[in-house]
């Protein structure tokens, strides 16, 4: 997971066609108090379990859905949480779902980015090999930083956030670990 975390900074991902560059993600492993698995498998976190590939969606807070990325073997729950990223097709698409232009402000956070995504709980489990879903390679390596996680209160001082320095497009400024 945490090899996966990084190496996400850079990648593009579609949902339907509408796309962005991955710019910030965190990494929530299954032995972390903050991670949905920690507790063992429910019915709301089954996609976390396995298999990798999958995506995870959850609402946060009962209002923003949020998008994972299950990265560990089946029955072992780690993901990675996608943060931000820069937009980069489907823009029309993208101010029209979130009701503004501000491009910085289109998929800066979670819930942010679902929604001008269009990803909801419908996408839970959904293999991010096959339509809607698409992940592209990296046009070259990003210079990616890490430091503490945001928006939970357990175990936040890890320096599981990673994201591409410098980009504009974060939800928050990285403070380094």
């Amino acid at each position: 997971m945490h090899e996966v975390a990084p190496s996400l900074i850079g990648v593009t991902l579609l949902v339907d066609g509408v796309a962005g560059r991955i710019v910030e993600v965190e990494a929530y492993d299954h032995e972390d108090p903050a991670s949905h698995g920690y507790r063992g498998r429910t019915e709301r976190n089954a996609s976390m379990f396995g298999p990798p590939g999958r995506a995870y969606v959850y609402r946060s807070y009962g209002i923003h859905w949020c998008l994972n990325l299950v990265c560990e073997e089946e029955g072992v729950a780690n993901a990675v949480l996608v943060r931000a990223l820069e937009p980069t097709q489907g823009l029309d698409a993208m101010r029209e779902r979130r009701g503004l232009d501000d491009l910085r402000l289109l998929c800066s956070g979670p819930g942010r980015l679902c929604q001008a995504l269009g990803v909801t709980r419908e996408h839970d489990g959904l293999s991010l090999g096959r339509p809607p879903f698409e992940l592209l390679a990296a046009d070259g390596p990003a210079e990616v930083v890490s430091g503490p996680r945001i928006g939970i209160t357990r175990a936040a001082e890890l320096p599981w956030r990673y994201a591409e320095a410098g980009s504009r497009f974060l939800s928050r400024p990285l403070r380094p670990a």
